[in-house]
């Protein structure tokens, strides 16, 4: 790692390195991003629309540009989804100009991770060198949670793209104390709100850290530059809050997600606080309780979450801590060391947080974590095998390996996989790891050896995510296992509140006749329910209640008033499948009335009342 190298040993500023890189450099830098292209993009129709409450939203956002700005669930902007839109103005462009298709909607997420790749690779490069830029770059590629996301329409994608770009400025800001550098860091992860909300925050004390720390420059000017960057977080993240908020609130749609019509408090509340503590108004699920799954060090390592992550968490930690041992008597400025801390600090933090939140979270937030392990194990690998004449040099990437091979044994011990595989890694690894002991007397044989097992585990498990279709709100890595994330939007049946199905030939021919008539043509308790009516019918239907159905929109009252003048065609289904303790019942109130009121009907399985009748 950066942290081992000496003084006597300096890394090269970057303009001269550019100059002496080795003429395999950039051929070893098209095939990784290469690489990436193709494992993010091979077979990736097979998802379908994937989560197909954001994709709904992608087909408001192409028909209207009111609800690519909002990012309603229906072009007739009813109702917001749960999060700032940002990933769906990229996904309602693409729409825009390719058509509504699943290729459209997820080939953006497959161009984000070979961007997120390529940045991560130039950051670690002015640091501690092409190579450990390349490894940091190929970890990144197979860690699972990326193969996963970076195949999938969440938002996820855009935020971790976001933060790789802000530590990418970070670590140029470092170098000569630019403000402008810093300030544009404050910008992508103020955008990064946009995307993810309060998410993209848990990044911005190590970032602040490394400069308060290392910035070569006057402590004054430090906090000055920290100041004007801040101002640039508040400002790329504050404009749409205030805009949404400025609004008139009956010539805007509904904020998804909160109880008050408030993006204020979607973020502090459903998407803010209330994910640490548990207390989220709405949530169907979870809860302070540990509804989410046990909270404490060792959650990341348990699971569905393992699969995803926990791969080089033990190598990643051991690389952080010795590269902080070997620094500790370097100057204040030292690049190495304030590279460490922007990635060890970005990792601690995000891993923490995630570790010990009482509210909602899923497997594939772990995505955000996935950067920081890949530049910590890519810089300390090479700088270490640099140093492997050195003892304590060679019986760190010992350990590393160790580490490794045991790790990926315990999260391949699983009936998916051939019986041999975790055996194999087991040996492997442990094989490599004797061996490296060794480091400084062999060749590069062992190094390569080394590598091959280091990424054995990830690597499969990466290339088993890429292979299986995934659907649905919240998806995981890995093989398909029957059940949850895997296989791809069928037809027929209604979906439930988590999970989405397009409805039958009948269904959707009966939703498109005379649609043009209506606002919506049809109306369904929960956003993934419409969504995967107006997915098949292309026109706009009403979420009711929002994602959860728990949302206080539309009232009883407002619902009656739709369909006085109306303004709806059809009722779908028979009402809330699923209720929390929290949030507002007018779903459940406006389903009872439906069946009270109109006659049903069953078409392709699914009840529907006419509200024309």
């Amino acid at each position: 790692m950066t942290a081992v190298v000496t003084p006597a040993r300096p890394v090269a500023p970057a303009r001269a390195r550019r100059r002496t890189d080795p003429r395999w450099v950039r051929p070893a830098l098209l095939l990784l991003l290469a690489s990436a292209a193709g494992l993010y993009l091979w077979g990736l129709g097979a998802s379908g629309w994937a989560n197909a409450f954001y994709s709904a939203a992608a087909q408001a956002g192409a028909q209207s540009w009111k609800a690519l700005f909002f990012g309603s669930t229906d072009a007739a902007n009813g109702i917001t989804v749960d999060k700032t839109p940002a990933a769906l103005w990229v996904m309602g462009l693409s729409a825009r100009l390719f058509g509504v298709n699943a290729w459209s909607i997820l080939v953006p997420q497959a161009l984000m991770g070979v961007g997120s790749t390529w940045l991560l690779y130039a950051a670690v490069r002015r640091t501690s060198g092409a190579a450990a830029g390349l490894l940091a770059g190929l970890v990144l590629t197979l860690t699972p949670a990326a193969a996963l996301i970076f195949r999938f329409n969440n938002p996820d994608a855009l935020l971790v793209l976001l933060l790789v770009a802000a530590a990418y400025a970070t670590v140029r800001a470092l170098e000569k104390a630019s403000p402008a550098w810093l300030a544009l860091a404050g910008t992508a992860v103020g955008f990064g709100f946009l995307a993810k909300m309060l998410q993209a925050f848990l990044v911005l004390p190590a970032f602040g850290l490394a400069y308060l720390i290392a910035a070569p420059t006057t402590p004054g000017k430090r906090l000055l530059h920290l100041g004007a960057a801040t101002g640039a977080v508040i400002a790329s993240a504050g404009w749409y809050l205030a805009v949404v908020t400025l609004w008139p609130a009956a010539d805007r749609p509904f904020i998804g997600g909160s109880q008050t019509n408030s993006l204020l408090e979607l973020t502090l509340g459903y998407n803010g606080f209330g994910r640490i503590t548990g207390d989220e108004t709405g949530s169907v699920g979870g809860g302070a309780g540990g509804g989410w799954g046990s909270t404490g060090l060792f959650r990341l390592f348990g699971g569905e979450m393992a699969g995803g992550i926990a791969w080089l968490i033990p190598a990643a930690l051991l690389a952080l801590g010795a590269g902080l041992w070997f620094t500790r008597r370097a100057s204040r400025t030292d690049p190495g060391r304030a590279a460490l801390v922007v990635w060890g600090g970005w990792l601690l933090v995000t891993a923490a947080v995630f570790s010990f939140m009482g509210g909602i979270i899923h497997p594939y937030y772990t995505v955000a974590l996935a950067p920081a392990i890949a530049a910590l194990v890519g810089t300390a690998a090479v700088q270490l095998w640099r140093l492997r004449a050195e003892p304590a040099a060679a019986g760190l990437l010992s350990g590393g390996a160790a580490l490794t091979a045991v790790t990926g044994y315990l999260l391949l011990r699983d009936a998916s996989w051939p019986p041999w595989l975790a055996p194999a890694v087991l040996v492997g690894g442990l094989v490599s790891a004797a061996a490296l002991v060794f480091a400084g007397h062999l060749g590069r044989g062992v190094a390569g050896l080394g590598l091959v097992m280091l990424l054995a585990g990830s690597g499969a498990y990466s290339l088993a995510t890429a292979a299986t279709p995934h659907s649905g709100a919240i998806p995981s890595a890995g093989p398909a296992r029957g059940s949850g994330g895997g296989g791809g939007p069928g037809g027929g049946m209604a979906g439930g509140l988590l999970d989405t199905s397009l409805p039958g030939r009948d269904l959707t021919a009966l939703l498109v006749r005379d649609a043009g008539q209506y606002r919506w043509t049809a109306a369904a308790v929960g956003a993934n329910n419409a969504a995967g009516y107006q997915l098949g019918s292309g026109f706009p239907v009403l979420a009711v209640g929002g994602f959860n159905g728990t949302d206080p929109y539309p009232t009883l009252q407002q619902f009656q008033q739709y369909v006085r003048s109306g303004q709806i065609h059809y009722f779908l289904g028979d009402g809330p499948g699923l209720r929390g303790d929290s949030g507002s019942d007018y779903a459940q109130q406006i389903a009872d009335w439906v069946a009270a009121n109109y006659r049903s009907s069953t078409v392709d399985g699914v009840t529907v009342y006419d509200l024309t009748s």
